[in-house]
């Protein structure tokens, strides 16, 4: 009975002193991360992971390359990029590492800047972007209006300020914005708004977006508007097509609710990140 307790004793011992390496996640650190301004340019990428992994990068959520078939914590690789389809001077990847019980990771996204000297495939489509994002940046979103059983029209301007980083290629976690809207004929017809949208994306469309807003007229009618938004689908891979619904009240003020449904095209194209 003794030495079966010592053996048992040891085994926690042991346990403390050499505990096993099977955290929670595999953590990341990158070390190198650049671009060769050679002729093909190379994407040089070198990092270390706490834990004993398999690796691969995935570049713009579509271009894999494996980097480590075996376990290990030590990872590098350099890749031809020369062939990639890019539409930004920036490229934008993440590292999946899979553990000994086949457990996969997702990194944060990660960026490295082209050299000037590189050309870039997608640069003609970029240039297309730019001027289909400056045309949905001036498209105001039509939207009818029900103010007290009337029915009006309006046509409304949002404008995103700042976007926060989310751990997908496609939507941030939210972002905030300001708009106009013109109501035609109602009771209060010039309105601003400020506020926040939420965006949790969803399987078999592209998301739903609750948020809120504070309005005025700067005239005596402040008021509140809760929405939720819809993403119905993607257009050029850039734009979402999307719905929402909007209520508009003033606390306390008679005969001041109405509410709305708009379409309109989503894109973080101009977005300022954080």
């Amino acid at each position: 009975m003794s030495k079966l307790f010592l053996i048992f004793f040891l085994l926690i011992i042991s346990s403390y002193i050499f505990p096993q390496d099977n955290p929670d996640s595999a953590e990341v650190s990158l070390i190198d991360n650049y671009v060769t301004p050679d002729n093909p340019p190379i994407l040089i990428v070198s990092f270390v992971t706490n834990i004993s992994v398999k690796s691969k990068i995935i570049i713009e959520d579509k271009y894999e390359y494996p980097v480590s078939k075996d376990l290990t914590v030590n990872h590098r690789d350099s890749i031809d990029i020369s062939s990639l389809k890019l539409n930004s001077k920036q490229i934008h990847f993440v590292i999946q590492t899979e553990d000994s019980l086949g457990k996969k990771f997702t990194s944060e996204i990660f960026e490295v800047d082209l050299p000037k000297e590189v050309d870039i495939k997608g640069e003609s489509n970029f240039l297309l972007l730019c001027l289909l994002g400056g045309t949905v940046f001036l498209l105001p979103s039509p939207a009818y209006v029900n103010w007290e059983g009337k029915s009006y029209f309006s046509l409304s301007k949002e404008i995103p300020l700042v976007f926060i980083r989310s751990g997908s290629f496609s939507y941030p976690t939210g972002y905030f914005s300001v708009e106009y809207a013109f109501v035609y004929q109602a009771p209060v017809r010039n309105f601003f708004r400020i506020g926040y949208k939420h965006i949790i994306e969803v399987p078999g469309i592209e998301y739903f977006s609750p948020g809120v807003d504070g309005l005025t007229n700067l005239n005596g009618f402040n008021g509140i508007s809760p929405e939720l938004s819809i993403g119905w689908l993607k257009i050029f891979d850039t734009f979402t097509l999307y719905s929402r619904f909007r209520y508009n009240f003033k606390p306390g003020g008679k005969n001041s609710e109405f509410s709305e449904i708009s379409i309109g095209l989503y894109s973080g194209f101009f977005a300022i990140y954080f």
